[in-house]
């Protein structure tokens, strides 16, 4: 794409180095104060702000390239990370202290059977949970109908189509439980089961 083509007026061109200036400075005060450069979206958009607009709990923070469908009841201090899909049109909830990291797929619906059918089946939906203090890991993917329950960590991509009790460790394709969290006076262990 030719910029100077598009910026060919005045007031665009004016628009355009204004906004150039601003995430210049963005940039260095992120770089400054985090040490980190991010895309201008996430440098102009608050991302506290964005969860309390979509009514989640205190202090939880939702990137702005996040999709979210439906409305789901997300507790406080969760952190809902860049490039995820939070679908709650089947009934969604997330307790407090989860992390959903860069690229979770959350659903709660599918149409799998409507495609498999050729449109003579209704989309399927079922509700998720997501107990409190459980650590998703990048690009996990959990389906419709799954309860996870507390102290829980899934492993980097899994696909969950399950539940899973609480203090589990989850990992795989489709996932299963290979350990499980034991948490004592704020002294964390994760046991892994022993493999044949």
């Amino acid at each position: 794409m030719n910029r100077k083509n598009v910026l060919d007026n005045d007031r665009l061109k004016s628009h355009y180095e204004e906004l150039n200036l601003i995430h210049q400075e963005f940039s260095k005060a992120f770089k400054k104060q985090f040490d980190r450069s991010i895309p201008l979206n996430e440098e102009l958009l608050d991302r506290w702000e964005r969860a309390k607009q979509l009514e989640f709990g205190e202090n939880t923070s939702i990137y702005d390239s996040a999709f979210v469908f439906g409305n789901p009841s997300v507790g406080k201090d969760v952190w809902i990370g860049p490039y995820t899909i939070i679908d709650s049109t089947g009934g969604l909830t997330i307790g407090d202290n989860v992390t959903v990291s860069v690229g979770v797929q959350i659903y709660t619906h599918d149409n799998v059977k409507k495609t498999l059918l050729g449109n003579d089946a209704p989309i399927e939906y079922d509700k998720v949970s997501i107990g409190r203090n459980t650590y998703i890991g990048p690009n996990a993917v959990i389906s419709r109908g799954v309860t996870i329950g507390a102290f829980c960590i899934i492993a980097t991509n899994s696909f969950v189509n399950r539940s899973f009790p609480d203090n589990a460790i989850i990992a795989g394709s489709p996932a299963k439980q290979i350990g499980e969290t034991v948490i004592e006076n704020d002294n964390v262990e994760l046991k892994y089961f022993k493999t044949t």
